[in-house]
């Protein structure tokens, strides 16, 4: 897994549209992998980052998210559970690779990176409870002088 102050590495991926996506990471950006569409941990985690997803981008932070799903199936995914921030198709784990992420067992560990300025800021091995709340939180901190 990357860590605090490693470069942030160039990336692109078909979103849930079909469009090729690739991030720019010298603006304040969220990373979260996760395991697999339609699963209950997974989906519990993609709903609050979508709840949060105003704040986000009233801080200027923009939301992906990554698993080793195709980007129909992420489609469907996003349609189901109201999804409007970007779903990155990841099948090969080439995504997953370049972030140190685990696929050891066919899909991507729940991870999650908090990067600008080309770098990792900020690393996390969530429990997709209140994790998009924490990560705000860091943004916030992170984005906003006196924050």
């Amino acid at each position: 897994m990357l860590e605090p102050g490693d470069p942030a590495p160039a990336v692109s991926a078909r979103n849930q549209h079909g469009e090729s996506v690739t991030p720019d990471f010298t603006e304040p950006t969220v990373v979260f992998f996760y395991p697999e569409d339609f699963t209950k941990g997974c989906t519990v985690e993609a709903s609050e980052f979508q709840a949060a997803l105003p704040e986000f981008r009233e801080l200027g932070v923009a939301v992906y998210g990554v698993s080793m799903d195709d980007a129909e199936r992420h489609a469907e995914f996003a349609e189901a559970e109201g999804l409007i921030f970007d779903l990155l198709a990841d099948p090969e784990g080439t995504v997953a690779e370049a972030f140190g992420v685990s696929t050891d067992h066919g899909y991507a560990d729940r991870r999650t990176v908090l990067l600008a300025d080309d770098e990792v800021l900020a690393t996390y091995a969530p429990n997709p409870g209140d994790h998009a709340r924490e990560v705000l939180d860091d943004a916030r901190e992170t984005f906003v002088v006196g924050g």
